[in-house]
């Protein structure tokens, strides 16, 4: 599954933790993307073929990344108090349950004990 394209409003330790359990996973700061509008991340992952994993609710609009036309979005949504850790932790167990039918052009969002699919049809 993946490779999984992390924006910058995760944790840093999220793209290790991915790759410690066996996903391939890059980092927007990694690559030079850091600060880089939506639109701009958004045509990376396309161009890579990578799964979009971000905090920002912006892609979880379907009217402007439809599903189906992309490799994936998962959102994460964690309140900012959380711990880093706490949150990668809780991206790469739930991600580890998902197959990539489940994530591939579809809409995955990610809080505390919770993981909802929005599919294409």
């Amino acid at each position: 599954m993946g490779p999984f394209l992390l924006d910058e409003d995760l944790p840093r330790s999220l793209s290790t933790a991915l790759r410690k359990d066996g996903f391939a996973a890059e980092d927007v700061r990694d690559l030079g993307l850091r600060g880089q509008d939506d639109a701009n991340v958004f045509s990376y992952a396309q161009s890579g073929a990578f799964v979009l994993v971000s905090g920002d609710l912006g892609f979880a609009n379907i009217l402007r990344y439809p599903l189906g036309s992309h490799r994936g979005i998962v959102i994460a949504r964690f309140p900012n108090e959380m711990p880093a850790a706490q949150v990668t932790q809780s991206v790469v167990a739930a991600l580890r349950l998902l197959s990539e039918e489940e994530i591939r052009g579809n809409l995955v969002v990610i809080s505390p004990g919770r993981v909802r699919l929005r599919r294409r049809r």
